[in-house]
């Protein structure tokens, strides 16, 4: 497929919008977190279920505002495959949450992503999580 843009453009548009959406999350910005997706978009989180479109993501999201202060780690982004409009993305993701005693590990996992570039904007088409469970590191599948 012939393509006018660079790998390190594509790559760099893809760990944007992850950032973005990393921080409108931990924010609890909602309509910022709605704006990293297609207006088809589809976020499936373990746990929480698939949402499709803007309305159901922005419901969905809503209910997911952080109580205390939080953080995504996403970290080891590979876009494995690409072109000018859609790129396929795996990233590995580390979820902290500040408790009494200091920041804690909550989750490790995760994302896979499907992101569409539109007007110069990469935005996720598909975004799946998948979570490490304490069994799987004990068996050594993590």
């Amino acid at each position: 497929m012939r393509t006018e843009a660079t790998y390190p453009q594509v790559v760099e548009g893809v760990r944007a919008t992850i950032a973005r959406y990393a921080h409108a999350l931990d924010d609890g910005r909602t309509d910022d977190v709605v704006a990293t997706f297609c207006p088809d978009g589809v976020s499936e989180i373990p746990g929480l279920g698939t949402h499709r479109g803007h309305d159901a993501l922005g419901e969905a999201y809503s209910r997911w505002k952080p109580q205390s202060p939080q953080r995504h780690l996403v970290v080891n982004t590979l876009v494995t495959e690409w072109s000018d409009h859609e790129a396929i993305a795996i990233s590995d993701m580390i979820f902290i949450l500040q408790v009494r005693s200091g920041w804690a590990i909550q989750l490790v996992g995760r994302y896979h992503d499907i992101l569409h570039q539109d007007d110069g904007t990469w935005r996720f088409h598909h975004r799946a999580a998948e979570f490490v469970t304490a069994q799987q590191s004990r068996e050594g599948t993590a």
